[in-house]
């Protein structure tokens, strides 16, 4: 790993710049985003506290609004394809944050078509794993009230995802697993926020050939505390154990949590969940699209390991069109089963119907 130098400091990267956009607004603090031509500042209602939203509003001279992400929009009956922002002035935060979350909220009185740079503060929460529920205004002209703000030129955001395709592996070891014997742990660190992510390889994969992988995103719920909710801690079992027969493998296990939008939101949708609505409506509800995961990762750690050509135990066919698009070669598919109960059919069922798993649903069908 390279070492910096005094013109790194002098002249910070497009990823580290977003990093620190990213941690202002999980501290509850604006940013400006500037496109050139015009600044917009922008906070996240998913972790402000009202006195800071008043604040924020008396700042702007009560010309703030609030973005609606194209999901949201349409769950409040709002029609058209795009992102929206709804004017805040004379709405208090509580109204604010049921307008921008809420289950059953009614849908503003007006509002107009969000435009790029308002999208771009979305874009952005979702990296710091908040909802996209942004209130947003024009700074242009009052730009002095928002000095000490950190400031972050729109186009870095585009530039940060180069940082999205770079790993260095930091550690490889042995670790005796039960029911599978001894496990190589390899351990990676980069992407945004330098996150680490896992390689657990099985016995001992033969490069000559496809080898046999499973991508598995973390899922604590599942994996960890066994919940009847989803299948994924049987797939993470289940998928070991398909890589052990196979005479070796590699599972890719990364840090996901909640199809890339993070353990809150996750126990947010959770929460719509336990009153009707399946996994896509109850993200949309937050905001959220229906999967945010991203897989530069994987490809990066397949190469690290010699990988070029796989054969990929999944059941979503996104993984695989990730793979290939990354210019890993995907000879194979087989599919990953967990047990059908009647507390996950429903959602297996949303899986297959809705987001294109491939999942035998006649089985699903028989356990509801």
């Amino acid at each position: 790993m390279s070492l910096l130098t005094n013109q790194s400091f002098a002249c910070p990267t497009a990823e580290m710049e977003v990093e620190r956009a990213v941690s202002e607004l999980r501290y509850g603090r604006p940013v400006v985003l500037d496109d050139g031509r015009r600044r917009l500042a922008a906070l996240a209602l998913d972790c402000v506290a009202p006195s800071l939203y008043d604040q924020f509003a008396a700042a702007t001279d009560h010309r703030h609004a609030l973005l609606l992400t194209a999901p949201r929009a349409t769950r409040l009956g709002i029609l058209g394809d795009g992102d929206v922002l709804a004017p805040l002035s004379g709405i208090p935060f509580s109204a604010a944050a049921q307008m921008a979350y809420g289950l059953g909220a009614k849908g503003p009185d007006r509002w107009l078509p969000a435009d790029a740079l308002a999208s771009h503060s979305a874009e952005l929460a979702r990296l710091a794993l908040l909802l996209p529920a942004m209130v947003v205004a024009d700074v242009s002209g009052c730009g002095e009230r928002f000095a000490g703000c950190c400031r972050l030129e729109a186009n870095r955001l585009k530039g940060a995802d180069e940082a999205r395709q770079r790993f260095d592996r930091v550690a490889r070891t042995r670790v005796p697993l039960e029911d599978l014997g001894d496990v190589d742990f390899v351990v990676y660190r980069g992407g945004l926020a330098q996150k680490d992510q896992v390689a657990l390889v099985v016995g001992t994969p033969d490069l000559g050939r496809a080898v046999p992988i499973r991508i598995h995103s973390s899922c604590i719920t599942g994996d960890l505390c066994r919940s009847l909710k989803c299948d994924c801690g049987d797939q993470l079992r289940n998928g070991l154990a398909l890589l052990q027969a196979a005479g070796g493998g590699v599972l890719l296990y990364l840090d996901q949590e909640g199809r890339g939008t993070g353990i809150g939101a996750k126990m947010r949708a959770y929460g719509h969940q336990h009153l009707g609505l399946d996994t896509i409506d109850a993200d949309a509800e937050l905001g959220l699209a229906e999967d945010h995961r991203r897989y530069e990762a994987a490809v990066a750690m397949l190469r690290d390991l010699g990988i070029a050509t796989v054969a990929v135990y999944t059941n979503n066919p996104t993984k695989i069109a990730a793979l290939r698009a990354g210019g890993i070669a995907v000879e194979t598919r087989a599919p990953v089963t967990g047990r059908v109960t009647q507390e996950n059919a429903f959602y297996l069922r949303t899986k297959t119907l809705r987001a294109g798993h491939l999942l035998d649903l006649d089985t699903l069908v028989a356990a509801e």
